[in-house]
Order: structure tokens, then C-alpha cells, then sequence
């Protein structure tokens, strides 16, 4: 759910990583992260067929105290749509689809008329959240897959959120759909599909499909298993055993498309050359996967197959995709220009990704200093409310004695500054928040900015 800043493109004048004070920096900044516990996760980061810097910090499993090493298997959540993607764009290389297919054609028991599968990729079909429906529908007892997510679907048809096109917004539903769609179009299910067609022919031995609650045998050796903040008993704790997370990571657990493949660094540095070298599409499709699709009044959004596509300042064109589940959070970024990868991977939920500390450093970037302003308690409480920016994620904002705070999901209370109307900053991380107002100039959203990610969320209360 992240929005890429496109900014003008100007490229700083260095040898990236040839010099060894670089990676030393790089090094120092991932060490002080382990002496201070903010990170708990695997990074890497190379450039075309090199390795440059590779490190595990932390716990791969808390009660037996299994470290984390570079073989470790983590859950990608939404990193996983890019894999699902390119199922797609392999069985339309097959003639098995066309990306301009209708979504009734696999599925004529939907009532949305259309939406074709190219409006699925790029999170232009307006279709509403699949997790809302099951909040209200599903018995939380029970483990969900994609054919219960169809047939609530099916029988409660809840509304489009817009005319397929006209906007971009994230949805989970289409990757899902799309999901099902690989299993339709290949006869296989999505994790053989996925295992025969991807994983496999590029050596991604440590990628697989887990779905450990669902399917107990999926569950690898060497798995990451990921933490929440538990606020009142002031500790991390596994999903399963904190009531705001537990429903979820259990009903959800068989639903696949939108996330649930797990894999290693290595296995993605792996997938990342694989699609530098044209290993399983044609070069004009590669190109296409990188390239923003089009709204219906001719504007380009920024979303490619399975990617986020910008341009920043000092790095160049860049594409990337993050990935949230209660415990993980993953991201993977390509620089375009000059063949890096970054990949970072954590199963501390509450722990930050240090992406663009890790950017700052490679390319010399330097932060700008914010200048904070003042603005009376009347302006103050127009942003109060509650603004959900995923599914299982929102952010609180409140007002007191003149001050105002934002409280994230299963998180601590952090005060928050204003550097302009509408815009304000924090102290304790690197991250500003801004709001968005309507004609009527209501406060409608909030946009989140951290470590170069933008996430939108709207107002719900």
C-alpha cells in the first residue's frame, strides 16, 4: 500500500560500492541496529552478479533462541505479488490468457463486469476488500482458501469501489483473484504452478508456498517465525496469541495469491537476476513489468506487474515492493540504472525498515533538516481520527493539551510536529505524515512517508 514520490532524476557522481568506506558505514549502521534491538531481520545487497553485503541480526525463533542465518525463510506477504504476476504474464506467453480477459470469463458466478485481468495487475479494478467480507461473513474458527473468498464474493457481491480504471487503489482481493486465476488457466494449483514454472528453473530451492496453519507440512526448516508487539504484556509475541492478530492469521492462513511465499535473501537475489537476464519473458514484456500503467483519462499511476515503479533523486529510476503480515515485514527494491538490489527482510513487526538509511548511505544522500512550526489547538483537532492504512494496520491520531500524536497498530504513542499546515513530522524515526483534504477541504486521508515508501490511508473515524 505505498505510493513511490516521482521525483526529477539526478545522478550523483560516484562508483557505487567501490569504495570500501562505504560498505564499513553500511556495516557500522547495521551494528548499531543490533546493539540497540531496532532490527531483527536478513539483508542483503548487491549490484548485477555481486554480492556486496550480506548480514543476519537477530532471532529466528525466540524460545529455542535459533538465530537467524542467510539460509532463513521468511513469509514475503505482498513481496509475494510480483511472483504472482508473473504466473500471469507466463501463461499469457503460453496463450493460456490474455490480460485483457474478463474477469467473469474464469469466474462468471461474479457480478463485476468489466474488469479484466490487466486491471487485477495493476490494482485498477476497484473491487472491495476480501478481509472486510470475512470479518463480517466467516467463522473465525475456520481456515479460509480462495474459492470461500469467491464464493463470498459471490453471495454478498459488495460494491465496486470505483469504474474499473479510473483510479489506483491497493487491493489484495485482485491479487487473490489472480491467484485463482493461475489455477484456472494452468489446471495445476498456484503452488505447483508457481514451483514448476518459477522456483524450480531458477534454482529458488528455499521458495516455496507455506501455509503452516492450513497445511502444517508446508512449514520449512529454518523458518523465520514472526512477532508482534504484545503492548500489555510489554514483549513480542507470535500473531496466534494476541487477540487483535490471531483471527486473522489463522482464518486467512489457506488464501494465497496476495501473499504466502516465503523465501530466502539469496533465493530473491536469485529471482532478481532472473529478471535482469529475460530468464522466463521475452524483453519487451520485462519491460512492460516495469512500466506504470495507464487510468482510463490517460494518466500513468505508479504501479507496474507486481511492482511499484519511480524515480528518485540521486538514485535513479528504482522499482520496489513491500510486504506486511502480522509479524513480517519485507521489501525488496531493483535501481534500474545501475544493477543494485536491496532486499531486506524482518520478522519484528514493530521494528523499522531501515531502507532509506541503508539508500542514504550508498549514494551520500543527505537528510533534510525539518523546521517545525506552530499551530493552535483548534487546527490541531481537525486531523483527529482513526485512518486505516491495510487491512491490519491504522494509525490514531490524537490531541492533548496542545500537542498532537499518532499511535500506529500495536504500537507506542509518539508525538508528532507540524512543519507546515497539513504536514508534520516525527523525532523519534525518520518518517513524515501528511493529510489529504477533499473540495470541501475535510480531512479525508493521511499519507505515511518512511524509509521512501508513501502508504495512504483513509479516514474511518
Amino acid at each position: 500500500m505505498k505510493k513511490i514520490i516521482w521525483c526529477l532524476f539526478v545522478w550523483p557522481s560516484f562508483q557505487l560500492m567501490a569504495q570500501t568506506g562505504k560498505l564499513q558505514q553500511l556495516d557500522s549502521f547495521f551494528l548499531k541496529l543490533e546493539k540497540e534491538k531496532s532490527f531483527n531481520g536478513n539483508v542483503l545487497i548487491a549490484r548485477n552478479d555481486t554480492v556486496l553485503y550480506q548480514r543476519s541480526i537477530g532471532w529466528a525463533e525466540e524460545t529455542t533462541k535459533q538465530k537467524l542465518d542467510e539460509h532463513t525463510i521468511f513469509e514475503l506477504a505482498s513481496v509475494s505479488k510480483q511472483f504472482t504476476a508473473m504466473g500471469i504474464l507466463l501463461l499469457q506467453q503460453q496463450g493460456k490468457l490474455s490480460l485483457d480477459d474478463s474477469l467473469r470469463k474464469f469466474f462468471p458466478e461474479l457480478p463485476y463486469q468489466n474488469i479484466t485481468v490487466r486491471h487485477l495487475l495493476h490494482h485498477t479494478s476497484g473491487l472491495p476488500d476480501y478481509i472486510g467480507l470475512f470479518d463480517s461473513h466467516w467463522d473465525s474458527t475456520r481456515i479460509a482458501g480462495n474459492k470461500d473468498m469467491i464464493a463470498l464474493l459471490a453471495k454478498h457481491k459488495p460494491a465496486i469501489l470505483f469504474v474499473p480504471g479510473e483510479k489506483w487503489e491497493y487491493s489484495n482481493t485482485g491479487y487473490a483473484l489472480l491467484g485463482s486465476i493461475i489455477e484456472k488457466a494452468s489446471g495445476m494449483s498456484y503452488a505447483t504452478f508457481l514451483e514448476k514454472s518459477i522456483f524450480k528453473p531458477l534454482g529458488m530451492v528455499h521458495t516455496s508456498i507455506v501455509n503452516r496453519r492450513y497445511n502444517p507440512k508446508s512449514l520449512p526448516a529454518n523458518y523465520a517465525f514472526g512477532y508482534v508487539w504484545d503492548g500489555q504484556r510489554n514483549k513480542y509475541v507470535l500473531p496466534d496469541s494476541l487477540s487483535e492478530t490471531a483471527s486473522m492469521v489463522y482464518c486467512l492462513d489457506g488464501i494465497v495469491g496476495d501473499g504466502a511465499v516465503n523465501a530466502t535473501t539469496g533465493d530473491l537475489f536469485r529471482w532478481s537476476r532472473a529478471l535482469d537476464n529475460n530468464k522466463l519473458l521475452n524483453k519487451k514484456t520485462m519491460e512492460d513489468v516495469f512500466t506504470p500503467g495507464v487510468l482510463n483519462n490517460g494518466k500513468a499511476h505508479q504501479y507496474g506487474y507486481g511492482w511499484m515503479v519511480g524515480t528518485f533523486t540521486g538514485i535513479g529510476r528504482v522499482v520496489s515492493h513491500s510486504g506486511g503480515w502480522p509479524g513480517y515485514r519485507t521489501w525488496i527494491e531493483k535501481h534500474l540504472d545501475n544493477g543494485l538490489v536491496i532486499i531486506i527482510l524482518t520478522n519484528y513487526e514493530k521494528m523499522p525498515l531501515p531502507v532509506k538509511s541503508t539508500n542514504m548511505i550508498l549514494y551520500d544522500l543527505k537528510e533534510t533538516k525539518r523546521k517545525e512550526i506552530t499551530l493552535d489547538e483548534a487546527t490541531l483537532q481537525q486531523y483527529a481520527g482513526e485512518y486505516q492504512l491495510d487491512t491490519d494496520f491504522s494509525i490514531t491520531i490524537t490531541v492533548s493539551n496542545g500537542k498532537i500524536y499518532e499511535q500506529a497498530t500495536g504500537q507506542g504513542r509518539a508525538q508528532i510536529f507540524p512543519e507546515k499546515e497539513d504536514q508534520f513530522f516525527l523525532k523519534i524515526v525518520n518518517a513524515q505524515i501528511k493529510f489529504v483534504r477533499n473540495e470541501k477541504k475535510e480531512i479525508i486521508s493521511l499519507v505515511l512517508l518512511q524509509d521512501g515508501n508513501e502508504i495512504e490511508g483513509k479516514k474511518i473515524k
